[in-house]
């Protein structure tokens, strides 16, 4: 997959970001091509080997298409839970780190089904939580041009029909 210097990418576990730049550069007595990517939300920027965007999973913004099916499924039932911390930790990393939205939604709902029964999350899960938050509101901002207020809205209503609420921001 390429991208163009200016377009929007997502960098998964991070969230969307801008190709600022396409460069070469020796690496290993090699040319490697790179993508210098820009996080706007925490102002990181991220070199990133064509070699290597396949395995990053690094993607294109998500289209509405795909945005209505999360919004779809955050709507519906409950999801399967682990009851051990560390196996639902290790699930939720995955899914985080394979870069599709649906997946960080699941995560998403998961650990908000947790604390809708009361039970508290560890450190690293609340951390999980809001980086999922953040990537669900930022991709819905970009894809779809709409505020954050907007796109949270979105996701609350779409939560409340699970009986479920969008979580405030850590």
């Amino acid at each position: 997959m390429t991208f163009q210097v200016g377009e929007r990418v997502v960098y998964p576990n991070h969230g969307v970001a801008v190709v600022e730049n396409i460069s070469s550069r020796f690496f290993a007595g090699q040319q490697e091509r790179f993508y210098l990517l820009k996080l706007p939300s925490n102002a990181m920027t991220v070199m990133v080997p064509f070699s290597h965007v396949g395995g990053l999973r690094l993607r294109k913004v998500t289209r509405n298409s795909e945005l209505t099916r999360v919004v779809q499924f955050l709507s519906e039932g409950r999801t399967r839970r682990y009851s051990d911390w560390k196996d639902r930790f290790k699930e939720n990393s995955d899914r985080m780190a394979d870069g599709s939205l649906l997946a960080v939604a699941e995560v998403l709902k998961s650990l908000i089904e947790i604390q809708a029964a009361n039970k508290i999350l560890s450190f690293r899960e609340k951390k999980m939580l809001d980086r999922a938050r953040h990537m669900l509101i930022t991709e819905m901002c970009t894809s779809r041009s709409m505020s954050e207020t907007e796109a949270i809205g979105v996701f609350d209503k779409a939560l409340q029909k699970a009986q479920l609420h969008f979580p405030e921001a850590m």
